[in-house]
Formats: C-alpha cells, sequence, structure tokens
C-alpha cells in the first residue's frame, strides 16, 4: 500500500526525525510502498500565494508532488513536536497548500462552500506522533488538548478519514536513552497496527 509519511521539525538529529525513520523503515520492511518528505530538508514553502489561494492550482512542482501523492495514499502518518499547542509552521502551512478542495475534501454541486464538507481522501488510517517538554498532567490542566482536536476532528474527519490514532511522547528534554528506545518502539507497534502488512496482500489480491 502507499503511505505517506511526513516530517515537520527543523533539525535532522531530532528525536522527531529518529521517529520518522523507525516508521518509513518498518512500513518498508513490512512491504509497503512509503512517500517520505522531510519537509525543512526538501525546503518546502509553507507559506501560499495569493494566485494559489484564488485558483487552487499548486504554484510550485513541489507543492503539486505532495498533493497528487496526499490523494493516491492509502495511509498517511505525520510527525512533528508540540509548539504552543500547534504544529510548526512549516506543517501548517503544508496543510494549507496540499490539502486543498479538490484534493482532500470538496462540496456538493451548487454549494460554494458553506454546507458541508465531503471528504475526498482515500486513505484508510492517520497516524500523528507528536513530542512535549511539558508533564502529562500540566498539559491538560492548563491547555486541553489541541492538537487531537485539531488532526481528529479539524482535519481528518473533515477530509473523510475517520480511522486516526495520535501519542504523545514527553517529556523528551528529561528523557533517558532507554525512555527513547521504549519510544521508538511504540512508534514501531503503533505503526504496524495502523497498517497491518496483510493490506499489501488484499491489494494484490482486488
Amino acid at each position: 500500500m502507499n503511505v505517506s509519511v511526513i516530517l515537520g521539525h527543523p533539525y535532522d538529529g531530532s528525536f522527531n526525525a529518529a521517529i520518522a525513520q523507525t516508521v518509513v523503515q518498518t512500513l518498508e520492511e513490512d512491504g509497503h510502498a512509503v512517500a517520505f518528505h522531510d519537509l525543512h530538508a526538501e525546503g518546502f514553502n509553507p507559506v501560499i500565494p495569493p494566485s494559489e489561494l484564488v485558483s487552487d492550482v499548486p504554484a510550485d512542482d513541489l507543492t503539486a508532488l505532495h498533493q497528487r501523492e496526499i490523494k493516491e495514499a492509502d495511509g498517511i502518518v505525520v510527525v512533528h513536536p508540540n509548539w504552543w499547542g500547534q504544529p510548526p509552521a512549516i506543517l501548517k502551512g503544508w496543510v494549507d497548500r496540499v490539502l486543498r478542495e479538490g484534493v482532500a475534501y470538496g462540496f456538493a454541486e451548487g454549494d460554494s462552500g458553506g454546507g458541508l464538507p465531503i471528504g475526498l481522501l482515500k486513505a484508510r488510517a492517520v497516524l500523528v506522533f507528536n513530542t512535549s517538554n511539558t508533564p502529562e498532567a500540566r498539559e491538560l490542566e492548563a491547555f486541553g488538548d489541541p492538537l487531537q482536536r485539531l488532526w481528529r476532528d479539524c482535519i481528518c474527519d473533515f477530509c473523510g478519514v475517520t480511522t486516526f490514532d495520535r501519542v504523545m511522547f514527553r517529556v523528551v528534554a528529561d528523557s533517558t536513552p532507554a525512555d527513547r528506545r521504549t519510544w521508538l518502539e511504540q512508534a514501531r507497534t503503533m505503526t504496524r497496527e495502523s497498517f497491518p502488512s496483510e493490506w499489501n496482500s488484499a491489494a494484490r489480491s482486488d
């Protein structure tokens, strides 16, 4: 199956990068075709140009590639840190520019955009990995869990993907090598649960 893996972190030595590497390796070991994008490494421009906003036509080849891949993805994995209860700006810009009307969602004929959206993504599951340096009890008490609402309800459900899972690894700043090994093993397990190798056999028999 085709799985898109999107990494939104500026440092290639980060724990987020290690998560993404583990996810890609696991998917490839299980026979999935992986489209991996380190947004910073490839220079993805998160700022949507005015012409693109009004035309829905990608202004550059890289954005067009992302749109084609996400439309064909059978699964999606997103990896990013929790910054101010949000994804980093480069990943927010990726959402703005890639998950566009006509790509990820649409509206019924005659609906100019004020009605209920129709999800267009064919992905069977979305898996999100986050990292944080805030203890869970304080974060939930002070802020709730805005990333859960954002990814599950505002993005995935809006775009037609109802199978969703997410985990927050914390506190990364105080973690030990053993902690990080345990988290990477958890990432490997969750990846296999969300995108079982049996999907490939089912696809070949269709």
